[in-house]
């Protein structure tokens, strides 16, 4: 038999607190917030309803509306087991809320930016600095969107604002693909959490043509001979451009982010000096990694303690300084879709190392030396083989060289 009680969110509260509406069916539990509030010491726990008395005038309309919801979801449940509907508590929410449409108090609604602003600001507890500008940033364009042509809700978020909205960024920002692309991510993220907490019931960015766009970029790897030309510089006389490239080095051979590597303090080295053991800033993944002989050599020169890092802007500055010294000038090709048009340029190879290529060198490096791909993601934090192979950069003919030491090809 099903049936239905009310109960206080905190009985125990000095002040006023949520009545919840508790209705149990079919070894099922519907919990509904009635929107009303209570001083506990009015509340008649036994009758789940508001004290007759002198202090609390309105009672009697109080505890009527209370059985105007009781009615409701009586009403409700028997019209679903009419209808030969199976009831479960998304179904009786909905048809609760039609049967009491003008009985209920009803929470103000939430818009689509005042849940962006209160999500960042939530996410400041939890997630790094760099996901903080992310997001801030797509937030901005998203205002300057809405103030240009119209405003924006979660229910105005449909394929016809998706495909403007790409056209905006593209075509009047200027921004390369896979910038528009991580914009559209990062709108998703926050569409799919406002989803999850109830806020949002639109659903067509979900639709496969609501997609985020990739181009493939054309970044670059460090091979080990290349990373061993850098190594051997000697930089005693610039101590700052030392700095940078032993920094760097360490990102090389650990697989680390900027954020990561450049926080590295004696506490993350265990087993005798033998691992490196972090809790990465941006996915909160506990890492161990296997001391390479060079960042060993770098962590004995400065005691473990590695020396301070400038901003990840000065270090990509310098950095280009000291790959260039170390001759690594080839000439690479690169294109890059921006503002709809695809642009060529062809630069030296130094002039595209940034502190990122440390990462990227040392996923690729490990696959070139035949370490299994999932060892390396244990490293790399990467989710699937499928996205840790597009990250790596590994030309067909570094392929085909490795492919010559497999059983197969002997």
């Amino acid at each position: 038999m099903a049936k239905a009680k009310f109960i206080l969110k905190e009985p125990s509260a000095k002040e006023e607190t949520l009545i919840y509406l508790v209705y149990n069916y079919q070894y099922k539990r519907f919990k509904f917030s009635t929107g009303e509030k209570i001083n506990p010491k009015f509340w008649n726990a036994t009758s789940q309803r508001v004290k007759a008395t002198k202090q609390f005038k309105e009672y009697p309309e109080f505890n009527s509306r209370l059985d105007k919801i009781e009615n409701g979801i009586n009403n409700t449940f028997r019209k679903l087991l009419n209808d030969g509907i199976q009831p479960s508590n998304s179904l009786l929410k909905e048809e609760l809320e039609n049967e009491l449409s003008d009985n209920l108090v009803k929470p103000k609604k939430t818009t689509f930016f005042e849940f962006i602003t209160n999500y960042i600001q939530e996410s400041k507890l939890n997630k790094s600095t760099g996901t903080i500008k992310v997001y801030n940033t797509t937030f901005k364009y998203l205002k300057a969107y809405a103030k240009k042509y119209k405003p924006i809700d979660f229910e105005t978020i449909t394929l016809e604002f998706y495909n403007h909205y790409l056209g905006y960024l593209k075509l009047e920002n200027n921004l390369s693909s896979n910038t528009v692309g991580k914009h559209i991510k990062t709108i998703k993220s926050f569409l799919n959490e406002a989803t999850e907490r109830g806020i949002n019931k639109n659903l067509e960015f979900r639709n496969k043509r609501f997609k985020t766009l990739r181009e493939e970029a054309d970044t670059i790897y460090l091979n080990i001979e290349e990373l061993e030309k850098i190594e051997n510089l000697n930089l005693k006389a610039n101590p700052r451009l030392e700095k940078v490239r032993d920094l760097f080095l360490i990102g090389c051979y650990t697989g680390l982010r900027f954020s990561d590597f450049t926080e590295i303090n004696p506490e993350n080295i265990v087993s005798k000096n033998t691992v490196i053991q972090v809790r990465t800033k941006k996915t909160g993944q506990r890492v161990s990694i296997p001391l390479h002989k060079t960042v060993r050599k770098i962590l004995k020169k400065y005691k473990n303690n590695l020396p301070k890092a400038y901003t990840n802007q000065t270090m990509n500055e310098y950095l280009k300084e000291v790959v260039s010294l170390a001759g690594i000038k080839e000439l690479i090709e690169t294109t890059i879709t921006k503002g709809g048009k695809v642009e060529k340029n062809v630069l030296p190879k130094f002039k595209l190392v940034s502190t990122h290529t440390a990462r990227r060198s040392f996923a690729t490096n490990l696959y070139l030396a035949e370490v299994p791909s999932i060892s390396i993601m244990k490293i790399t934090g990467h989710k699937t083989e499928r996205s840790f192979l597009q990250y790596i950069k590994v030309t067909q003919r570094e392929n085909a060289n490795k492919l010559l030491t497999h059983p197969f090809f002997k």
